[in-house]
């Protein structure tokens, strides 16, 4: 999915679609691309929108990474899962869907033999994430009194990575040529009875989602590059 016009990372996305924004001395798609070829991925379709025919004429048609590559293409913004609709077509049977700004480092099969094995229609990739709260929390009871102070607590879950093991009639939840969302997609199937899993992962994830975000993506590589060395 690479069709997104990355508003939050303007000004770097003016000139540059946000899956092709450089982490070390690749992009972002790139980086994904081999992460797809290790787990045995080699045949893959890039939906596109925003600077599209810049990612087009990057990967070509993915000889030089030893892999097969084609390209969704939707004249205008139609959200997660209705972009992923407008690929319908290039897609055959079984798939992996991934977010073109987040990197991930995982065993992939892992999650589809679970997905396999539970004859699941759409499996969902979870990763643990924990992050401080910025605030303190103040519990009291029902006079009003004070109770307990709780100095930037830590909350902890398990949080969608964008990566999802799906079939191809799970597509049938999303309506064609509307703007349409990956959760209102997950609901509407578990309404309709669909059989729906979830596997946790341990990993590495990173959403490249904001100036920040892709500052600390650049500065994790380049540890690992001085790791390396």
């Amino acid at each position: 999915m690479a069709g997104g016009f990355g508003t939050r990372l303007r000004p770097y996305t003016f000139l540059l679609p946000k899956p092709m924004l450089p982490v070390g001395p690749k992009p972002i798609l790139e980086h994904i691309l081999d992460w797809l070829k290790h787990n045995g991925v080699d045949d893959v379709v890039i939906s596109t929108g925003y600077l599209g025919k810049m990612v087009q004429e990057y990967f070509g048609d993915g000889s030089e990474w030893d892999m097969t590559v084609e390209y969704a293409t939707s004249p205008h913004p139609l959200g997660t899962a209705g972009q992923l609709k407008a690929a319908e077509a290039k897609i055959r049977d079984r798939f992996v869907c991934l977010y073109g700004d987040a990197l991930l480092q995982f065993d992939l099969r892992k999650a589809l033999s679970f997905h396999e094995k539970k004859k699941a229609e759409a499996t969902m990739v979870l990763m643990n994430y924990s992050t401080e709260m910025k605030y303190g929390f103040m519990e009291t009871d029902r006079l009003g009194r004070l109770t307990e102070w709780k100095e930037k607590p830590t909350i902890s879950g398990f949080i969608n990575v964008g990566c999802y093991v799906m079939e191809k009639s799970f597509l049938r939840f999303i309506p064609s040529r509307k703007m349409w969302g990956m959760r209102e997609t997950f609901e509407h199937a578990k309404k309709s009875g669909s059989r729906l899993y979830a596997i946790r992962v341990k990993g590495e994830f990173l959403d490249i989602g904001d100036r920040k975000s892709y500052k600390d993506a650049n500065e994790q590589f380049m540890k690992k590059i001085g790791k390396v060395v």
